[in-house]
């Protein structure tokens, strides 16, 4: 058995967790969100914890699902109690970002400012060039932080695009730095 699936997951106060038919419902002071059980699972509410359990635990196909049930159940509670956010941060000269409406406008280069819509439950903020992406769903929140990316990202010789705050480019030296070095 997984040794993440078997760990309890603590209810944190002001979160309530319901168990309908084959769906768990997670209500908390940011909102609402719903997971669907897989078959083969099980799931227990008791004394302010989630137990999540295998019904056949030879079963390999079933044995995956075990762990990645009991991490989308804690992500559920942290999301509904105290939310996601990613961080993005633009590097090139002229590169911006901003907040029209629910919306993020980028000037990334090209010759027309990109416009991406929030998804429902997503809500961006900027600020010196980082842009912050902030919801109840851990998931969504992280798939929205990949599509801004995926418009223009980071290219290897200059370190210009859109990077996750903290991540490191790894740069290449250009056509003039490798004809220096190989002339010695």
């Amino acid at each position: 058995m997984s040794k993440i699936g078997r760990m309890p997951i603590k209810i944190q106060s002001g979160v309530t967790v319901t168990l309908d038919s084959g769906k768990v419902v997670v209500k908390g002071p940011k909102g609402e969100l719903g997971f669907v059980i897989p078959n083969d699972i099980n799931v227990a509410v008791a004394d302010n914890q989630i137990v999540v359990s295998q019904k056949t635990p030879n079963d390999i196909k079933k044995r995956a699902l075990f762990g990645l049930t009991r991490a989308s159940l804690a992500n559920l509670i942290t999301g509904v109690d105290k939310g996601f956010e990613k961080k993005l941060e633009l590097s090139g000269v002229g590169y911006r970002a901003q907040i029209q409406g629910t919306d993020l406008q980028l000037s990334l280069g090209f010759s027309h400012p990109v416009k991406v819509k929030a998804k429902p439950g997503i809500t961006f903020s900027v600020a010196e060039n980082v842009i912050t992406i902030a919801g109840i769903d851990k998931m969504m929140v992280g798939e929205m932080a990949a599509e801004i990316r995926s418009i223009r990202p980071p290219e290897p010789y200059k370190g210009k695009g859109i990077k996750y705050v903290g991540e490191y480019i790894r740069r290449k030296a250009g056509k003039a730095a490798k004809a220096v070095g190989a002339a010695k």
